[in-house]
């Protein structure tokens, strides 16, 4: 059955009480974990727009400005062209609707209410890199790159530049003008926005900038901007010093010409020179000026009337203002979403990378899995008190394991290895294999000493020491042979010596 412009308008108020209702079932229910408040915040968002946009079909509806609803309604009150007949409109009415049903005799009521609780389950899809971890990390490096090989960037490592890239303002402003700080600045805004819409859904951005821009507007007439302040006065004070192109970043008239006649006209105009010719010619007399100070030039590069590069540079000055202002409105605005996201964020970040310059890559495989599977249970969950009177180790669920389980393997003793950086192994079957594993054998080289079977049950280094000094002196003149006498291991357990490993590691068949 066709649907009428009313209908379509009480459907649409129907959706809107229904989604708000919806919302606010979502939010009384308390997420168990990081994760899954996260899932709720994009539920809410999801509803939220949803409702934003149903709101705005409702608007156009209501303005009628094809007048089709006032139409409607006069005809459901039975005016028609000849006068008012109002049991007419309604039987025909009537007529429809029973032709609709003897055409659809299967036709039932949908519940809608069914799809609608469907959607508090939904878990949206949310992207994320591997180093982001589900949004409680930053990953930065990419613009890390970008900073590091820049003229305005330093030499530093990745965690000194957590620290430094939300504070633009210790960078000289000379250097902002260029557009290769100009990109890097846009490229940073753009990914700290898109990480914030994952992680905060539902803040309001649009209106955090907007009051943000409002301040900006007032901070920079009154020269308060922190790392511009009062650089508009004393910029108008030399205007060659705002070039409108950074000929640093050009080494032939071919790159220079592709900037463009206008912009090579600009910046020829602020230096005083002749702004005539082809795009060429432009551009050959602009690169002179890279390598050859102005009072050097021959006069005859130089326009008529000019005296140096403050004769006519007053347009091209105003649009260069206008660009360092843009550029310090996108790091008010960086500044502002560093100031939004958590402080732990930037923080855990920092902390998460000098972790693992310490692990190795199967210690970080072996952390992120079991981030994947730890539940963050928070409230009751952590007051309850575990029963364990013979104070078992906890097993992978945190529960105590079983007692003939704990006899069996002897996992509550524990075996510390110095050579292995005073690693700890629970069990006595864990502490043997690993004098045959990488670890054991990668500490042992460390010192010098070959991995035999001397030296099992061996964890002090300084007893490891000793013992190899006195097996070098029993051996005398007979010296210790790696390729024979060192030992290694494969996967299935062969024990074999360093040259014979060696060998079928290199024809690939271990």
């Amino acid at each position: 059955m066709s649907s009428t412009l009313l209908e379509v308008t009480r459907a649409a108020h129907e959706d809107v009480e229904r989604l708000e209702r919806l919302i606010v079932k979502d939010l009384q229910n308390d997420p168990p974990t990081t994760k899954d408040g996260l899932y709720q915040s994009h539920r809410v968002r999801n509803n939220i727009d949803t409702i934003i946009s149903t709101t705005e079909k409702l608007v156009e509806i209501y303005d009628d400005k094809d007048n089709a609803r006032k139409d409607e309604i006069a005809a459901l009150g039975g005016q028609t062209a000849t006068g008012v007949n109002v049991f007419s409109a309604f039987y025909d009415r009537l007529k429809e609707i029973r032709e609709y049903h003897r055409k659809h005799p299967a036709a039932r009521v949908v519940d809608a209410n069914e799809e609608y609780e469907d959607l508090l389950k939904e878990e949206p899809v949310i992207e994320f890199s591997g180093e982001e971890a589900f949004g409680r990390y930053l990953d930065l490096h990419e613009l890390f790159n970008q900073y590091i090989n820049s003229k305005f960037g330093a030499k530093i490592e990745y965690s000194a530049y957590l620290d430094v890239f939300s504070q633009p303002h210790n960078i000289p402003w000379k250097l902002k003008s260029t557009r290769q700080y100009r990109k890097y600045m846009e490229n940073l805004l753009e990914y700290l926005i898109y990480f914030f819409q994952r992680t905060e859904p539902l803040q309001d951005l649009d209106r955090i900038f907007s009051k943000l821009e409002a301040e900006f507007e007032e901070q920079w007439a009154n020269g308060q901007v922190q790392g511009w302040e009062k650089q508009g006065q004393e910029n108008e004070d030399d205007p060659a010093q705002h070039t409108m192109i950074d000929l640093d970043y050009y080494s032939t008239v071919e790159e220079l010409m592709e900037v463009g006649p206008e912009k090579l006209k600009e910046a020829l105009a602020v230096l005083g020179l002749k702004t005539g010719g082809t795009v060429q010619q432009r551009a050959e007399r602009l690169l002179l000026t890279k390598h050859t100070p102005l009072e050097k030039l021959d006069k005859k590069h130089f326009a008529k009337g000019s005296h140096g590069p403050r004769q006519n540079g007053s347009t091209a000055v105003s649009q260069d203002i206008n660009s360092l202002k843009q550029i310090a409105l996108v790091e008010a605005k960086m500044k502002k979403l560093c100031d939004l996201l958590s402080k732990q964020t930037i923080e855990q970040t920092k902390e998460n990378v000098v972790k693992k310059q310490a692990l190795t890559y199967e210690e970080m495989e072996q952390e992120r899995e079991e981030e994947e599977t730890q539940v963050d249970t928070e409230s009751d969950d952590e007051d309850q008190q575990i029963y364990n009177p013979l104070k078992l180790p906890m097993g992978w669920d945190g529960k105590p394991i079983p007692y003939w389980l704990y006899k069996l393997h002897g996992l509550g003793q524990e075996f510390k290895c110095e050579i292995c950086g005073n690693y700890s192994y629970w069990g006595r079957r864990a502490f043997e294999r690993h004098f045959k594993e990488w670890r054991h054998q990668h500490g042992m080289r460390c010192l010098g000493i070959p991995n035999t079977k001397n030296f099992n049950e061996i964890t002090n280094i300084q007893e490891a020491q000793e013992l190899w000094e006195k097996i070098r002196e029993r051996q005398g003149v007979n010296k210790w042979r790696p390729d024979l006498e060192e030992e290694y291991e494969d996967k299935e357990g062969n024990i074999y010596n360093k040259k014979t490993y060696t060998d079928l590691q290199r024809q690939g068949l271990i």
